[in-house]
């Protein structure tokens, strides 16, 4: 009997362009998440050791188990394909065929290269055809991406291709607008800019004036 861990990239962004995937170990998922937590937790705690605070105080004793937890049940739970979220169809018995948009979708994320948060809103729109889906579902995509160390222009991608194979539909547009804390915490420590991704398939990508319109409904 095999007992071996499949590849990670076999579990989680497989069906992603190998360019989008978010970069995993092969053994990313053989510990399990309380696993992972404890690990973390002691060497969290070294961190702060290093640092030079005394986690014998009973405000900071906590803090590595509380960071440990934080990292794998929220801040980065979009690592594990199992929270993948299942984008269930319905048939357009409306006969809607204009445009659909999500517009701010609330977006935490956490920049891959400093390990801040990013936070903006994330904007999605799609046209309809023969389905349609729920409206939470797109948030859901949103959040599921957004749930992991990221880059902006990635994540704008990656959410775009889960759209489009989700929706069975390449007509479907991403706008992301978000501060990063790398730019605004330290470096520069420029708290007054914003950053920008956009993708756009289909019909979004061919015609200029449903392009435009996206971009009035959302007020740019």
């Amino acid at each position: 009997m095999d007992n071996s861990v499949p590849e990670a990239s076999a579990l989680a962004d497989a069906h992603l362009p190998a360019e989008l995937r978010t970069p995993l170990r092969p053994d990313a998922f053989a510990l399990s998440d309380e696993q992972k937590i404890d690990t973390i937790a002691t060497h969290f705690r070294e961190i702060m050791t290093v640092l030079g605070l005394d986690l014998t105080d009973d405000s900071l004793d906590g803090t590595p188990r509380r960071v440990a937890k934080m990292f794998v049940q929220e801040w980065f739970r979009g690592l594990d394909p199992a929270h993948r979220p299942h984008v269930k169809l319905f048939e357009n018995r409306y006969q809607y065929r204009q445009m659909l948009i999500e517009r701010d979708i609330t977006l935490f994320s956490c920049c891959e290269h400093h390990f801040v948060p990013i936070i903006g809103k994330a904007h999605v729109a799609y046209l309809p055809g023969k389905n349609v889906v729920g409206l939470s579902k797109l948030n859901r995509v949103v959040q599921y991406y957004a749930r992991r160390p990221q880059v902006q222009e990635r994540l704008t991608r990656q959410i775009a291709e889960e759209l489009k194979q989700s929706l069975r539909t390449d007509d479907v547009a991403v706008l992301i607008e978000a501060d990063h804390l790398c730019v605004m915490s330290r470096g520069v420590n420029d708290t007054s800019s914003s950053t920008i991704t956009a993708e756009y398939g289909g019909v979004f990508n061919a015609d200029a004036d449903l392009r435009a319109e996206f971009l009035r409904q959302l007020g740019k």
